[in-house]
């Protein structure tokens, strides 16, 4: 949906207007249309929300508190295909790990036709098809501390053909995670409503698993294909049940997953949710084929007092759901339950806005009924008019197996706790903060070679700054640092540093510019087998934007690490060094433009 919006500041306040154009929108053919509407407004330096009509954390779901609107009639839906073309051309400059004779530096240039399009059907039913498509112009990833981390971060997507509608596929098991399909090709997703039916489906394909595979390598130049369906069915307010099927095929392999769930709301504020899935795999170079399956249950209540969360899930040790997401509690060999408890008290204060206090339990086991993790711990927070303080607590109890680690002989406990402060900050309306600080223990699963985890003592601080210091200029800067030492304080085993700053700054309506700048550098101790590692971003971005589809972008984007090349003997070697060195630049032009009818 594209709209239009101006605002102009007044003597007494500012004032908006919004005009969203009927193409822009899909709805049925007929005289009058009945839509729901809601309006809200936030004021963060009051810590204030408005809403026309009246909404209540008390009842759960939103849509289901919004009014009525009536008097559209006599008026036609929006376009029906829409067909945008775009061009590309890139000059990398990049080091090639599998050269001839060692590490080397690769120029090449590219330049690419690709299409994006997209039919609507009955104003309800759409379908998308990408071909060659590129992404230059998203912004990198927000940083994350992926140091110490035992399982994967998840990262958000942001491109744009898997970002729109993404909401069709989402069950509570993340069983599409998009970036998970690296290096498309070209594909196609349909999506629609009929009623109270709901359907979607992806067909795309994958490059990134043949490339920069060695010569010889049986899968160099495989594709990997991917298909996804999904259909659910809306059968009373605010209760659905469906299925979704994946399936992921790379050579002679596959994997596929299939999927039924349901959310069902027993009363005014309680829901529950369930899901249950089974897999089948079978690798790629041959192999064992192996079945799995998860249970996921959930039963949940909200209100303005009293919140809480109680979350059933099984998972077999041989569940593989290649295309989506598995964080600690949905890995498979693990069942467990975990519970939360949240209660909000609104004091008839002038200093205190609300306040809260949250006590959660989170209890795993493998599926032959051995404990391997425990999490427990109360939050505590205030909220002012302006400011936020929190505070929280926490208690582990981790349980290590010969298959987590390797050196692990045998069923190895770990305790660590840990302890949070946080606050935040918008008083201005120009600069708004918020920071955590972070301490106690922690698990060391990167010790040095030949030595098993441990506990270490762990510090963190996490710093998110945004400041406007004019009305056409954004900065949002970010810090993270993490710290582990030995329990005696004589040994640092590493620290990280992640240093973020965004510069985005408006010149017209249609042009902008956009800076990014990220350091980040991991200072290995001796007690640890990571290295010293360093690394330097820098991302500009110049675009002229007339709507998301019409849109010009001329970029550029640098990468230094600290390494060095050597040769010997004819043959070269990468070795890492103190010194930052450029491994990878790229210049970019992209231009699109949208027809429609």
């Amino acid at each position: 949906m594209v709209w239009e919006s101006e605002g102009t500041l007044t003597d007494q306040g500012y004032m908006v207007k919004m005009a969203i154009p009927l193409r822009s929108l899909r709805f049925p053919d007929s005289t009058e249309q009945l839509w729901r509407i809601q309006f809200g407004r936030q004021i963060p330096r009051l810590s204030e929300y408005a809403y026309w009509p009246a909404y209540s954390i008390a009842i759960e779901g939103r849509l289901n508190q919004t009014t009525m609107l009536t008097g559209i009639r006599d008026v036609s839906p929006g376009n029906n295909s829409q067909i945008i073309p775009f061009i590309f051309a890139r000059e990398v400059d990049a080091l090639d790990m599998a050269a001839t004779g060692g590490p080397n530096f690769d120029q090449s240039t590219e330049q690419d036709l690709g299409i994006d399009a997209k039919f609507v059907f009955n104003d309800a039913m759409v379908l998308d098809i990408t071909l060659n498509p590129d992404f230059s112009q998203v912004e990198s990833d927000q940083p994350q501390v992926t140091v110490n981390e035992r399982f994967e971060v998840q990262f958000p997507e942001n491109r744009p053909f898997f970002v729109e509608n993404a909401d069709f596929f989402a069950t509570d098991s993340t069983l599409v995670f998009t970036r998970r399909i690296v290096d498309p090709e070209g594909g196609m997703r349909f999506t629609g409503r009929a009623g109270d039916y709901g359907f979607g489906a992806i067909l795309i394909n994958d490059e990134a698993p043949g490339l920069n595979r060695a010569a010889g390598d049986p899968l160099q130049g495989e594709k990997a294909k991917i298909g996804i369906v999904r259909g659910f069915r809306d059968i009373s307010d605010q209760s659905r049940v469906g299925f979704l099927i994946t399936d992921r095929e790379l050579a002679d392999g596959y994997n596929r997953v299939a999927s039924v769930d349901g959310r069902f709301k027993l009363t005014e504020n309680w829901i529950t949710q369930l899901q249950f899935i089974s897999t089948e795999s079978e690798p790629a170079l041959g192999g064992e084929s192996t079945t799995g399956y998860q249970r996921n249950i959930q039963l949940n209540r909200v209100g303005r007092m009293v919140n809480t969360h109680t979350h059933f899930i099984e998972t077999t040790e041989d569940y593989r759901a290649e295309l989506g997401f598995t964080n600690r509690f949905f890995k498979p060999d693990v069942s467990g339950i975990h519970n939360r408890l949240a209660l909000n008290f609104f004091p008839d204060s002038p200093v205190i806005d609300s306040w809260d206090i949250t006590f959660f339990d989170v209890y795993l086991e493998d599926t032959d009924g051995e404990r391997i993790f425990h999490q427990i711990g109360p939050s505590f927070n205030v909220k002012t008019t302006t400011n936020h303080f929190g505070f929280g607590y926490t208690d582990f109890q981790e349980i290590l197996r010969p298959q987590d680690f390797s050196g692990i002989i045998s069923r190895t406990k770990f305790e660590y706790e840990n302890w949070q402060l946080s606050y935040a900050n918008n008083t201005l309306n120009s600069l708004e903060f918020d920071v955590s600080y972070r301490s106690g223990t922690t698990l060391n699963i990167v010790p040095q070679l030949g030595s098993l985890p441990n506990i270490a003592d762990f510090s963190r601080i996490d710093l998110n700054m945004l400041w406007r210091p004019i009305d056409r200029l954004r900065n949002d800067n970010t810090y993270l640092y993490t710290e582990l030492e030995s329990r005696s304080g004589s040994t640092s085993i590493f620290s990280n540093e992640i240093i973020r700053s965004s510069w985005n700054y408006q010149f017209t309506k249609e042009w902008s510019l956009r800076f990014i700048a990220q350091y980040v550098e991991t200072d290995a101790g001796p007690a640890t087998r990571l290295k010293d590692d360093k690394n330097l971003n820098f991302d500009l971005l110049l675009r002229y934007v007339i709507n998301p589809w019409s849109a010009f972008y001329l970029g550029y984007n640098s990468n230094q690490t600290n390494f060095d090349i050597i040769e010997s003997e004819g043959e070269r070697e990468l070795i890492i060094s103190n010194d930052l060195r450029k491994d990878g630049d790229q210049i970019f032009v992209k231009f699109s433009y949208l027809f429609q009818r």
